[in-house]
């Protein structure tokens, strides 16, 4: 008998817009706070300062605005999990538009505030079925958003990092979507039922070929905590760091993770 087909997993739509908007006005309101020697700080994203971060992170949401800006596609090509797998293609692009956002925008608060009033205005103009041409392939818009919710828990992270006390907090449906996200691309990178990776209380998800599990303890288990699970996904640590730090639970031959991560760099 062939083995079940997974489930492709659903986010709800209207959850997923207010978790954006919630993460992006933690991310502004604490950036709107520090001062100019603040915001000059190393990050470890480079050379990027915070300055240069924060001015990114903007970016992140003001891609929405280009993406329907252009014509709408004739029919999807790319879903949601398509997306962490496409993003190193344009890192030099994004990179060297990072810079020039920040020169640009001296007033970093005027700058956030004017994405979020017009990302606020996008959604509520157009649903979640509508097409974007985005950098991964075409998708709706409300896919799209789920994918905006990594960009901002995974920078809130780096702005956490960089900047000491700064303690920006995170939505717990951005968190939730973020993690569920990054669980279900490494068992797209590598499919199977033989480990079980689990993310409490947010995620679990079955990869790697080999035995197939069906019922008790599974032999191969490997346990961690949201934050833990986005910086592993995307470099911001390494598999060994997090064992040795026990951040991260492994157990059985097939729980080495090390091989797969980071899913996006």
């Amino acid at each position: 008998m062939p083995p079940a087909k997974k489930r492709t997993r659903t986010y709800d739509p209207v959850k997923t817009r207010a978790a954006v908007l919630a993460q992006f006005g933690n991310v502004r309101e604490a950036v709107s706070t520090l001062p100019a020697e603040r915001l000059a700080l190393p990050t470890r994203l480079g050379d990027w300062t915070v300055r240069e971060l924060a001015a990114h992170i903007g970016m992140a949401l003001s891609a929405f605005g280009r993406f329907l800006g252009r014509p709408e596609p004739a029919a999807q090509n790319a879903t949601v999990l398509d997306w962490p797998f496409a993003t190193s293609a344009n890192s030099g692009a994004i990179a060297d538009t990072t810079r020039a956002l920040a020169a640009q925008n001296p007033d970093l608060d005027s700058y956030l505030a004017g994405i979020e009033k017009e990302f606020s205005e996008l959604l509520a103009a157009h649903p979640g079925t509508r097409l974007l041409d985005t950098t991964a392939g075409a998708m709706p818009l409300a896919d799209y958003l789920v994918t905006r919710t990594v960009e901002l828990v995974v920078h809130t992270d780096d702005l956490n990092a960089a900047v000491p006390g700064l303690d920006i907090p995170y939505d717990r449906q951005a968190l939730a979507a973020a993690t569920r996200l990054l669980a279900d691309a490494l068992a797209v990178k590598a499919p199977g039922a033989s480990t079980e990776v689990r993310v409490p209380p947010y995620a679990v998800v079955q990869c790697i070929e080999g035995p197939r599990h069906t019922r008790g303890t599974p032999p191969n288990v490997v346990e961690t905590d949201p934050l833990t699970w986005v910086r592993l996904t995307t470099g911001r640590t390494s598999w060994d760091t997090a064992l040795a730090d026990a951040k991260v639970s492994a157990s059985g031959e097939r729980a080495d993770l090390s091989g797969l991560l980071p899913l996006m760099a």
